[in-house]
């Protein structure tokens, strides 16, 4: 099977397109990095593909037909897709996606499967669930909407906050958490204006702030909402302060904006890698733009040092003598503390890996912004 998976990989050559000579050099190739591999372990999941049955018939037989067709139609590159089929190798782990709805629906299957789940949503609702099978590497809304608040209320003094906040799952568990922080310090919200992703004009909620006398404004939205709204803000209401969520830290959303509309705008987030604060970040953000030729976001350092800890725990049970499994996977992410880019991860009981947000602002003459509070 994998000799089969391995041959679109180096089928593009065109005298490998002769079936014999194919399938010789597939099968020589495969077994070739079978001898390279550091992992000599025979796994459960290892031992369950050399004893193929029936339905691993129909699998190849069903992705050979497929990768037929696309070679005919002239879409060879859908051909990884038909090898990765073909594979079917269970997974020691998934990295989930990073919308609080899509992890919701993922994660009965996570635990049925008994294959970790890891993401970097932020929505608070995911880790109350009771799923041992969760691990979330990005701080949840508990966490970074209570440093967001805090900011609001104890660092700029503000008394009379008006909260515009999306009308999506992430909006709403983040205004959750935002209200009942801002009332817990005694300074409840003047306004709470729900939009939805589709509105194009912001003016209505930021008129109506204005006419709630806020004297802040805190924005919980995703990233074209929170560049509109804060564009429109500087029009309608120049002098206020915003403080944003953590879609406006990102560079891809800072570069919608000129520095001078940036003027007075902070925003909560895990990390801030083009503010390179520590010598880890400063690394990694050099070896990223290397890599991709763009600056890094909190996001995608997280979802790095959740990579890297799923790797190092894996490498912690072959170390230990034991087998590389799904469940020893998930044992070692609930129970090991690990220093990663973004700060040190260890799981609270409930697969909250991250505990620590900061507060970055900008300050006007560029769009890379400082961190003023963690």
């Amino acid at each position: 099977w994998s000799a089969c998976a391995a041959w679109p990989a180096v089928g593009a050559l065109p005298v490998l397109r002769w079936p014999f000579a194919g399938a010789l050099i597939a099968i020589l190739f495969t077994a070739f990095i079978v001898l390279l591999s550091p992992l000599q372990t025979v796994t459960s999941e290892i031992a369950a593909r050399t004893r193929p049955n029936l339905f691993d018939l129909m699998v190849a037989l069903f992705s050979a037909l497929a990768g037929a067709y696309a070679m005919i139609r002239g879409k060879a590159g859908t051909i990884v897709g038909v090898a990765i089929a073909t594979a079917l190798m269970p997974p020691l782990a998934v990295v989930g996606p990073i919308l609080g709805t899509q992890m919701l629906a993922l994660l009965p299957l996570a635990q049925q499967r008994g294959v970790p789940l890891l993401t970097i949503s932020g929505t608070a609702r995911l880790g109350e669930l009771g799923n041992p099978f969760f691990f979330r590497f990005f701080p949840s809304d508990a966490t970074v909407k209570v440093a967001h608040a805090r900011y609001v209320v104890e660092k700029l003094g503000a008394r009379r906050p008006a909260i515009i906040y999306q009308s999506t799952a992430y909006g709403q568990s983040g205004r959750e958490q935002l209200a009942k922080t801002l009332n817990d310090l005694k300074t409840p919200p003047v306004l709470e204006e729900s939009v939805a992703v589709t509105v194009n004009d912001l003016s209505p909620a930021i008129l109506r702030a204005k006419a709630a006398n806020a004297d802040v404004l805190v924005l919980h939205l995703h990233a074209p909402s929170t560049v509109l709204a804060i564009r429109q803000a500087r029009q309608l209401m120049p002098d206020i302060p915003i403080v944003a969520g953590s879609a406006m830290h990102q560079p891809a959303t800072a570069a919608l904006l000129e520095p001078a509309e940036l003027k007075g705008v902070c925003a909560e987030t895990a990390a801030s890698p083009i503010s390179a604060a520590t010598p880890e970040m400063r690394a990694f953000l050099g070896a990223y733009r290397a890599a991709w030729k763009s600056d890094p976001d909190a996001f995608a350092a997280s979802q790095y040092d959740a990579v890297k800890m799923l790797a190092w725990v894996s490498s912690q049970i072959a170390k230990s003598g034991g087998k590389i499994t799904p469940a020893a996977v998930r044992d070692r992410l609930a129970s090991e503390t690990w220093k990663g880019v973004v700060t040190t991860y260890k799981s609270d009981g409930k697969g909250n890996m991250a505990h620590e947000a900061e507060i970055v602002c900008y300050g006007g003459a560029s769009r890379v912004p400082e961190v003023v509070q963690r």
